[in-house]
């Protein structure tokens, strides 16, 4: 296995990968920095939309201020939030795409006040590119004008819809010409259309035909990374993406951030994927160098 000295990136987790224990088995998302070190872990990535039910009962500022206190506890660095269902946007609709922007303005502060560096946002809105194309550039230009006072990135993932096209994504960030609006490019994440067209998850009909292309398109706007992983055959490489690929080309684009594990199949424990994915980025990186 890779020696901490030998990797050309760092090792986050993203709270996604536990995204069961929170729905499903109805666990306190106030775990993971602790999950997260018991594992080794020495960063991590949270997921919003696991803290509704705190935000609710205790208070916005609360909620941030506890995982503050937590990550110190446990000695974690915190990385990035990954930010949803706080509006489009990209909504055609100016009033909705400014309330978006306003909504959103709230995670920045919290990323600032975590010691983040980013958070992660949605580009939803429209899925006509003709309309997207204005939309999703005047949403992120002004959200990051705000997160630009705070020191904060914000970051597009290929996360569904206009955004799992790497060259139309590619030109919004062009467009917004901001030095903190850039990437977060997943390994997986490559639906453009779902086969009910309105909605944003589900069956996909139509995906980005080159995975790896899609990812080098992304790289050289990437301020973090998303190792993505489904499941594993008995030689414990991921079924459906080349990993010793993927990584070749995120040594080439010159990227030395951190890559967040970020398992979401349902096959092993949450724990033994997220443990898999590692030891899965940690033996690729071998076979490059």
């Amino acid at each position: 296995m890779s020696k901490k000295e030998d990797l050309f990136f760092k090792i986050s987790l993203a709270q996604w990968s536990l995204h069961r224990y929170v729905k499903d088995e109805k666990k306190s998302p106030f775990h993971f920095a602790s999950q997260a070190k018991k594992m080794g872990f020495e960063a991590v990535e949270y997921v919003s939309q696991l803290y509704k039910l705190e935000i609710k009962k205790l208070g916005f500022d609360s909620v941030i201020d506890s995982l503050n206190t937590i990550s110190k506890y446990e000695e974690i660095k915190n990385v990035l939030i990954m930010v949803d269902d706080e509006g489009d946007l990209a909504d055609p609709d100016l009033e909705k795409r400014n309330k978006a922007v306003e909504n959103h303005k709230r995670w920045v502060d919290a990323a600032q006040k975590l010691g983040c560096h980013s958070i992660r946002v949605n580009t939803f809105g429209t899925n006509d590119p003709e309309i997207w194309k204005t939309t999703v550039v005047d949403g992120l230009k002004k959200l990051s004008e705000y997160a630009a006072k705070k020191n904060i990135n914000i970051l597009c993932e290929n996360h569904g819809w206009l955004s799992s096209d790497p060259d139309k994504l590619m030109a919004a960030i062009k467009d917004v010409n901001m030095e903190n609006c850039g990437t977060l490019p997943d390994f997986g994440n490559w639906c453009i259309e779902r086969k009910d067209k309105n909605k944003r998850w589900g069956d996909c009909k139509k995906e980005y035909p080159d995975k790896y292309k899609g990812i080098e398109l992304l790289m050289p706007a990437a301020k973090a990374l998303s190792a993505k992983s489904y499941d594993f055959d008995d030689k414990g490489n991921e079924t459906s993406i080349d990993y010793v690929k993927m990584l070749r080309i995120v040594k080439e684009s010159g990227y030395n951030g951190y890559i967040g594990i970020e398992y979401e199949g349902d096959r092993l424990s949450e724990r033994d994927g997220i443990m898999a994915t590692r030891d899965l980025l940690l033996n690729s990186v071998k076979k490059i160098n």
